[in-house]
């Protein structure tokens, strides 16, 4: 099973960038798929979550409102819809299935 994530950068407080999670080595609409974030001197902290029947999602509080996770079970790929960033959201995200995590991809909110 391997998971990439990908579509991270630098952007401006206020901006807004879309995360991929290419999955391969498993059918990805069998499975909860969920996104992580790791920030610099920071524990890891669950960001969203999205359930196997896409009726189920969680976010974190500091992201609520703000990210929009879905998917694309025919391109077996997640994604993380992150608008009106904030510094704070500064982070390596990670996504994960199961026991499977992916390298993670560098989201840099700076003005």
């Amino acid at each position: 099973v391997q998971l990439q994530a990908s579509g991270g950068g630098l952007v401006l407080p206020g901006g807004s960038l879309r995360l991929s999670c290419a999955v391969s080595g498993i059918t990805l609409d069998y499975y909860t798929i969920g996104w992580l974030r790791q920030a610099p001197g920071k524990e890891r902290e669950g960001v969203s979550c999205l359930s196997s029947s896409d009726d189920i999602t969680y976010y974190a509080d500091s992201v609520k409102g703000r990210f929009t996770i879905s998917r694309d079970n025919a391109k077996n790929t997640a994604y993380l819809q992150m608008n009106s960033l904030k510094p704070e959201d500064t982070a390596v995200y990670y996504c994960a299935v199961q026991i499977y995590r992916g390298q993670g991809t560098q989201v840099t909110v700076s003005s």
